[in-house]
């Protein structure tokens, strides 16, 4: 009950900002939702009823993305880009630049990956100290937009501790860090001059969104950039609060910066707020051979056929932050255009292909077939009584 009071109210809102006709709004949206599947949500977030008719036919929604996605990208293999340990790994395999893992902090494990993987304080410790870490990013592994991450400019060992010093000058013992989630510890990337420029406490990422065709073809298709605020380490957008914009993928030039506040809470820029470096139409640097490197780690990545990738611009080269198997939709705002059709035409070659060559997804086990009240019972029944 409550979520459709919840539901009503936001529609009456939604009519009162508009100013449109009511009856039209809900045409309209009806609409959309049977025609792509789309959220009542999506369209009050991303202001259809203002939008673009581009926008309008080539935005693609979490109900209709999830229909492809879990197609390109099978279930069995979400852990390949969800986990950030396994992630490491499957980069490291290969060969495809990323930050350094100093350490996998585990506290169900008790075994060892080459000397990299602990299960306690003393264990962690033991293994930062073998690498002389004193700076450090903390991320939990299986974690997103930015949440449960420190960025450690010092570590202070102490006798039964560590004294991690953040970039906001905040202090925390490790002991108070290593809880019940697993973690990994990595070294600190550091972006391009260019990329510093436009904010120097934040690693500043593109998002590049490849896609893997059956002729194994890999290409680039569609880019944003994201951009954190003075103090701030994180660029995420999804939260809101920092800066976003599009770029050209046939060039690499950005567009349509803006300070991302939340959905209909956008402001026109040119000029970063807080750096005050020049944004629009400032060119990215070597993006023909960062664009290229990209295609590359798509190609390596045959599990997974459509790709999120957030990375760094590094004087060395582009890094990978992370991978995603399943973004979320707001980079379609950033770059005012949506990318259904190109999933679309990955989805339908893969489909196409796999019957032609009668190649089917399998998971390898059966479904659990009990019912929730069987399980229970079995689950609750003690034989030693």
């Amino acid at each position: 009950m409550q979520r459709y009071k919840r539901k009503i109210a936001l529609g009456l809102k939604f009519i009162k900002e508009s100013h449109k006709n009511p009856i039209a709004l809900v045409w309209d949206y009806y609409t959309l939702k049977r025609k792509k599947g789309l959220m009542f949500n999506e369209y009050y977030s991303y202001c259809f009823d203002q939008q673009s008719d581009l926008f309008r036919k080539t935005f693609l929604g979490r109900n209709e993305q999830r229909l492809y996605l879990d197609y390109l990208n099978p279930k069995k293999y979400y852990t390949l880009a969800r986990n950030k340990y396994f992630t490491h790994l499957l980069l490291e395999e290969y060969s495809i630049p990323k930050a350094k893992l100093y350490c996998y902090y585990s506290p169900e494990g008790r075994y060892s990956d080459q000397g990299r993987t602990s299960n306690d304080l003393q264990s962690t410790i033991a293994i930062l100290k073998k690498e002389s870490v004193c700076t450090c990013v903390i991320k939990a592994t299986e974690d997103s937009h930015g949440n449960n991450v420190f960025a450690v400019k010092n570590i202070e060992y102490t006798y039964d501790d560590a004294i991690l010093t953040l970039l906001d000058n905040a202090t925390i013992k490790l002991s108070n860090v290593l809880r019940k989630t697993a973690l990994v510890f990595e070294e600190i990337i550091y972006q391009s001059a260019q990329f510093e420029k436009f904010n120097k406490t934040s690693v500043n990422t593109v998002r590049f969104i490849t896609c893997l065709y059956p002729n194994g073809e890999a290409k680039v298709i569609a880019t944003f950039i994201k951009i954190g605020r003075d103090g701030a380490f994180v660029d995420n957008a999804g939260s809101g609060g920092n800066v976003d914009a599009g770029v050209e993928v046939s060039s690499g030039k950005i567009y349509n910066p803006i300070i991302f506040k939340g959905f209909r809470e956008t402001v026109n820029i040119d000029k970063h707020p807080d750096s005050k470096e020049q944004l629009a139409n400032v060119v990215i640097e070597n993006w023909d051979k960062v664009c290229a490197e990209v295609c590359r780690f798509q190609q390596s990545m045959p599990f997974v056929k459509a790709v999120g990738w957030d990375i760094a611009i590094t004087d060395d080269g582009p890094k990978v932050i992370e991978m995603n198997d399943f973004w979320d939709t707001t980079g379609q705002l950033f770059i005012g255009k949506g990318w259904r059709e190109e999933i679309r035409k990955c989805y339908f070659r893969w489909k196409e292909y796999n019957s032609k060559y009668n190649i089917e997804y399998i998971f390898g086990r059966k479904t659990n077939t009990l019912s929730a009240s069987k399980s229970r019972k079995i689950i609750n029944c003690d034989f030693r009584k």
